[in-house]
């Protein structure tokens, strides 16, 4: 049933002439021929031999049997005993070569070919069966012709396959590299939630706020927008592995741009906020407005260097530059060409982080500030209204007391 589904089945995707596929095969094995040697047992018994006897002197001579070791040194090498490679797969000579036993009524030692005692016939039959958690599996796979996308092949067959109805008791997977490419996309999710986190952790310590660390997590997760809005742009493919990689190793950098300005106005305020003798009361809005744009100069150039030393840095390993370094001193040559195999393993990862901190630049330079002042503004907004109903509060609590014991209670400024 199994077979004939598959083959159903290779027939309707065969049928939708899918393109990009270049030939979908089955990984079922078929007509595979068989040598059938059926043991007369009547026989076998007439002469007092067991199958294991005839069984055994047939695998012996195709397969052989350890008759002794040959030592050379510390070495030991079985002897093997079994028919000549000529005669091995000859089937005559197979059948006629004599088990030799011992008669129960004369006692003597007799022998009778194996054809005596058992029947050839021929056969044929599936070359394995395969098997996956228990189940019996059948593949159908194919190659991807080049200048075609396999996630977008599949996402049709896929669709293609909601049409198609499955007898109960058999599933229909999609496997393979679409599996694996799941695999790795949770494990990297995973990979990138312990980072981000362990960066969230530590920045709270650091800054003992929790306003700072949301901005700075807002800004790395704004920083994606750039990743996926140039490989877009450019038509360049997500490579799983390497742009998840790109992805997280980008997280560290804007956190760390994003630290240099957050930290920097923090610093600028608690100066105004001495300088005007203030205390701990709140900096005023203009005083506020006016740290965070000292700040934004101030720290233009620190954020702009790391973020262009970056992006140079990973140009050569985006576009495959290659120098050799050896020829230019012995022959003055320096053998300079661009791409080669290693840009399409590190080429996705670079460009991942260059067009994402590029975008982050703008993030940090930009949208941090405006963030930053709109979550103080907000943050203060809720102090005032917790205050004012604590205010509230208390003053209702003064006047029940003051009716309570028959007086009047004192108005409150």
């Amino acid at each position: 049933e199994l077979v004939a589904l598959s083959d159903e089945i290779h027939k309707y995707l065969t049928a939708l002439n899918v393109p990009g596929i270049e030939e979908l095969k089955s990984d079922l094995e078929r007509n595979k021929p068989e040598l059938l040697i059926d043991v007369d047992r009547q026989a076998a018994r007439t002469y007092g031999l067991s199958t294991a006897q005839i069984a055994s002197t047939i695998r012996t001579s195709l397969f052989g049997k350890e008759a002794s070791k040959y030592k050379e040194g510390e070495d030991d090498y079985p002897i093997m005993i079994r028919f000549k490679e000529d005669k091995r797969y000859d089937l005559q000579t197979i059948l006629n070569q004599r088990i030799a036993f011992k008669d129960r009524n004369t006692g003597k030692n007799v022998s009778v070919p194996i054809s005596s005692v058992a029947n050839v016939s021929y056969s044929s039959s599936y070359g394995s069966i395969k098997r996956k958690d228990m189940d019996r599996v059948i593949t159908l796979s194919s190659n991807v012709i080049e200048g075609y996308n396999a996630n977008a092949i599949n996402e049709e067959l896929r669709s293609a396959m909601q049409d198609f109805e499955v007898p109960s008791g058999f599933t229909v997977k999609f496997t393979g590299e679409q599996e694996e490419q799941a695999k790795t996309m949770e494990f990297l999710m995973v990979a990138f939630m312990i980072a981000v986190g362990s960066i969230f952790l530590i920045i709270v310590a650091q800054f003992n706020s929790l306003v700072a660390p949301i901005i700075i997590m807002l800004s790395v997760l704004f920083s994606t927008i750039g990743v996926f809005l140039g490989l877009a742009t450019f038509r360049m493919p997500i490579v799983i592995l390497m742009t998840g990689i790109g992805i997280i190793s980008l997280a560290g950098i804007v956190v760390n741009n994003a630290i240099v300005l957050m930290d920097y106005i923090g610093l600028l305020r608690e100066r105004r906020r001495s300088e005007l003798g203030l205390g701990d009361r709140r900096l005023p809005f203009p005083e506020i407005i006016s740290s965070i744009i000292e700040g934004g100069k101030t720290r233009l150039r620190p954020v702009l260097l790391t973020a262009i030393t970056t992006i140079l840095g990973l140009v050569p390993l985006a576009i495959g530059l290659n120098i050799n370094f050896e020829t230019i001193l012995t022959d003055w040559d320096p053998q300079f060409y661009i791409g080669g195999d290693n840009v399409a393993f590190w080429g996705p990862m670079s460009w991942t982080v260059i067009f994402g901190l590029t975008f982050a630049t703008f993030l940090t330079l930009v949208i941090v500030p405006v963030m930053y002042l709109s979550f103080d503004i907000t943050t203060y907004w809720f102090q005032n209204k917790f205050a004012q109903a604590s205010s509230e509060l208390l003053n209702e609590s003064d006047e029940e007391e003051a009716l309570t014991n028959g007086s009047k209670p004192e108005p409150t400024v």
